[in-house]
């Protein structure tokens, strides 16, 4: 923890008392701001005291006295209708932002870098991997935001340091002071809607990354959905901009449809890097991940070999696609993270001779969508609430057992997988809260069963 010093001697009202509210409160407060803290949940106001922050029921303070308005990133600034505190705050005429944009100012104040990565899909893994490179190239690197640490919970910003962090739409949406030296776009399918109202306005919001970027910084922006590369053609009339694509290969820009990454400018092939035997880097998705990484790592002067080193010893975050064993030639996926059929769909789409495990709360649609796939499956094991629906869908098309729970399908997979070099894919497509409290839960008691099978070999650690 550190102090928010570009709001010493101001009166500001942090509103949302989670992990990042109370971060950023302490942070003002060391900052020598007056804090007036609250929250509408009182198991959320009890732990905030506990953390040693002073209480203030803000629906007692006038917002006329205050100069700024601290907003959770998680309480609506607009759709479906403005938190009652915006509307003071709208009223009062002061500022409302997020923690994010204090931790903005605080950067642009001491000099640091910052890398910002935002997405619908991709984010989380594109900020792991390039905080992995640059922290491999010997480059001074906090990560963080949306992903990890709350941004006040990072290292002090000091000169030169690089800060990877990954921002929701939401905390864009109170970051007016968001310039990023690389700004990524990973791409925009609908999502938030509630919160925005449409893609158009989500679409937006995720455009404002770029609007206070200068000539001298990086846009990172894919082309390969509509509404992200409208906002690369725009982009690319005011700031560096390269496109990234993982569908076509770019003659200008970062591009890997085969799994080779092309780094080309102007036509000119500048490098290359073979993605496929990267071990947590699989499929179309990954793909694209490591050319925004390695856009961002040439921009702060990071070397191709450096790069691929990197990229080779990059562990995957855990249950997204990791590979936490092996065992002879089978190798066990961890994809617990994939809670329904689109994520699913990623994983089934990156291999081949699949023994997967599937299984848990269905989402609208089931696994019907993963028909395409199925030629890829030796074998289902099915578990949880939604094992009876799936057997249906997968009657006659793929072999398949009820195991009901996971413990007995990883012992199942795992014996019928011997000799065959597949692999063994927890990837549920399914929520967890059947048997387990949340897809971190499950994905451990993955990790778990596995650690116990004969002959393992535990890549990403041992059980929890």
């Amino acid at each position: 923890m550190f102090p928010a010093k570009s709001f010493s001697g101001k009166k500001v009202a942090v509103f949302g008392l989670a992990r990042s509210g109370i971060s950023c409160a302490t942070a003002l407060n060391l900052g020598d701001a007056e804090v007036f803290a609250w929250d509408d949940s009182d198991p959320a106001v009890e732990k905030a005291k506990a953390e040693g922050l002073s209480i203030t029921n803000l629906h007692n303070v006038d917002f006329k006295t205050l100069d700024a308005l601290v907003l959770s990133p998680g309480v609506p600034l607009t759709h479906p209708a403005p938190h009652w505190t915006v509307i003071k705050a709208q009223q009062a005429g002061i500022e409302i932002i997020g923690d994010t944009e204090i931790f903005a100012r605080e950067l642009n104040a001491a000099g640091s870098k910052l890398v910002a990565i935002t997405g619908t899909n991709g984010k989380s893994t594109t900020t792991a991997l390039t905080g992995h490179v640059l922290k491999s190239a010997g480059l001074d690197v906090d990560v963080g935001g949306n992903i990890g640490l709350a941004v006040f919970n990072l290292r002090e910003p000091a000169p030169g340091r690089i800060y990877v962090l990954e921002l929701s739409s939401f905390q864009i949406d109170l970051m007016p002071s968001l310039k990023p030296d690389v700004g990524i776009l990973t791409n925009i399918t609908a999502d938030h809607l509630d919160r925005h109202g449409t893609i158009e306005n989500y679409a937006a919001v995720k455009a404002r990354m770029f609007d206070q970027m200068k000539d001298n910084d990086l846009a990172l922006i894919s082309v390969d959905d509509e509404f992200s590369a409208a906002i690369a053609a725009h982009v690319e009339q005011h700031h560096f901009a390269m496109p990234v694509s993982v569908k076509q290969d770019l003659i200008h820009g970062f591009s890997a449809p085969e799994g080779v990454l092309h780094h080309r400018y102007q036509g000119e092939l500048f490098a290359e890097i073979d993605l496929r035997a990267m071990p947590a880097l699989k499929g179309h998705h990954n793909w694209q991940n490591a050319c925004m990484a390695y856009g961002s790592a040439i921009a702060m002067g990071v070397s191709r070999e450096q790069i691929e080193a990197a990229m080779q010893s990059f562990p995957g975050l855990a249950h997204r696609m990791q590979q936490i064993g092996q065992a002879g030639n089978v190798a066990f996926i961890n994809d617990s993270k994939a809670t329904n059929a689109d994520a699913a769909e990623k994983a089934l789409g990156s291999f081949e001779n699949i023994y997967w495990i599937a299984g848990g709360i269905a989402k609208a649609g089931g696994i019907e969508p993963l028909e395409s796939f199925f030629p890829r499956i030796k074998r289902a094991y099915l578990i949880g609430a939604a094992a009876p629906d799936f057997a249906k869908t997968l009657e006659g098309k793929v072999d398949f057992v009820i195991s009901e729970t996971l413990d007995h399908a990883v012992a199942q997979a795992a014996h019928d997988a011997e000799g065959d070099a597949p692999v063994v894919l927890f990837s549920p497509a399914c929520a967890s809260f059947d048997q387990y409290k949340n897809f971190e839960v499950r994905g451990d008691a993955f990790v778990s069963e596995v650690a116990k099978l004969p002959g393992i070999h535990m890549i990403q650690g041992d059980a929890p």
